[in-house]
Parts: structure tokens; C-alpha cells; sequence
């Protein structure tokens, strides 16, 4: 499961573990379209009192795809998670593993890149379908 870190708070038990997830665009996207195991699994991320992030990759990616710019939906998911973004060392990190991806005939695209990089410095794991790209990074990645 997802990276997690131990806290109080509002489920039984202390010490309880508290998981982080940055979402990655296909969540955010098969969430919004009302995908089954998208919307259950989002769900259990509430119930159980764990932490959802977006980045601002995901965000942009999808502000894309949406169907205006008042998409009322993406603006509550939007608005429900935490937002995060990449600074300086994200963003040698990313640039760093996309030339060890290329070194060993890979392609990493820099937005895949970014969204590990700043999952792995907020010790969140990537909420994804995309499990080959995101294998391509030291990040640890999670399959909805």
C-alpha cells in the first residue's frame, strides 16, 4: 500500500498510519468520469482518514481535458485535495532519472517525471494506472 507516516487523530487507536497518495492524471480523469473502481478506491482514501494530493502536472493535465473552465467537478476534487508542486531539487531529480530512462532505452516524459519526483519528496505514493512509466522512477507507485 501507499507510502504512510504514523499520526493521531480521527480514527480509533492512536498511532494509527496515515497513507499519502498523489494522484496521478488517470485517477483524477477515471474519477471524473465515474469509474467504478476510480470512485471506490477514493473513497476508501476519505473513509479511511489518508491523505490525497494533486500536483500541479496533474492539475494542468486535467484542466485539459475538461469540458470548460468552470468544470464543476474538477473544481471540487480540485478543491478537496491537498495541492503540491515541484521545487528545484523535484526538478533535477526528474530530469535526472528521465537520462537514466533514455541511458537504458527508455522514454520518461518530463510531466511523469515531475509527478514522481514530487510524490517521492512528500513521501506519497503515485495513485495510477500507469504502472510502466512511473516504474521507471525510484517513486512508489500504487495500481487503482
Amino acid at each position: 500500500m501507499g507510502a504512510s507516516t504514523a499520526v493521531g487523530g480521527n480514527r480509533p487507536g492512536a498511532g494509527f498510519l496515515t497513507v499519502r497518495y498523489l494522484l496521478d492524471t488517470t485517477f483524477v480523469i477515471d474519477h471524473l468520469r465515474g469509474d467504478p473502481e476510480a470512485v471506490a478506491r477514493f473513497v476508501r482514501i476519505v473513509d479511511n482518514g489518508d491523505e490525497p494530493f494533486v500536483c500541479d502536472v496533474v492539475a494542468c493535465e486535467a484542466w485539459t481535458g475538461a469540458h470548460d473552465d468552470a468544470d464543476p467537478d474538477l473544481v471540487a476534487l480540485l478543491g478537496f485535495v491537498e495541492f503540491v508542486q515541484a521545487g528545484p531539487v523535484q526538478a533535477r531529480n526528474a530530469g535526472r532519472w528521465r537520462a537514466d530512462a533514455r541511458k537504458r532505452g527508455w522514454t520518461l516524459s518530463a510531466t511523469d517525471a515531475l509527478v514522481a519526483a514530487t510524490a517521492n519528496a512528500i513521501d506519497a505514493a503515485v495513485l495510477t494506472r500507469n504502472l510502466r512509466d512511473f516504474a521507471l522512477t525510484p517513486a512508489t507507485v500504487e495500481r487503482y
